[in-house]
């Protein structure tokens, strides 16, 4: 089943944002995953505010996937530099519909 990451990315230092691009596409690539969207033009019109600078959707095959990405030793050196250098969450989430 189609799943979904949704991350929202503030950075606080963005040195680490050049050599992250190009090489986490390239295993996001590996993992099966894609791009939807990468931008700053989001807003939120619903809830408590949650302010974030970038919002990321990527879709994989399954959630396993994702959380092989995730746990890629990979891209482990570029999820320490993320981590160091913002302030982030990141979701998984199926493409199901539980409510239909």
């Amino acid at each position: 089943m189609t799943a979904y990451s949704v991350l929202a990315v503030t950075p606080t230092d963005d040195s680490w944002i050049p050599g992250y691009i190009e090489p986490v596409g390239k295993i996001i690539a590996k993992h099966g995953g894609k791009y939807i969207a990468r931008t700053t033009s989001h807003e939120q019109v619903e809830g408590e505010d949650q302010p974030a600078a970038l919002r990321v959707i990527l879709e994989w095959p399954d959630a396993q996937a994702a959380r092989d990405f995730v746990n890629d030793p990979d891209y482990a050196p570029y999820l320490e530099a993320r981590h160091k250098g913002s302030t982030s969450v990141h979701f998984i989430i199926d493409g199901k519909d539980e409510l239909a």
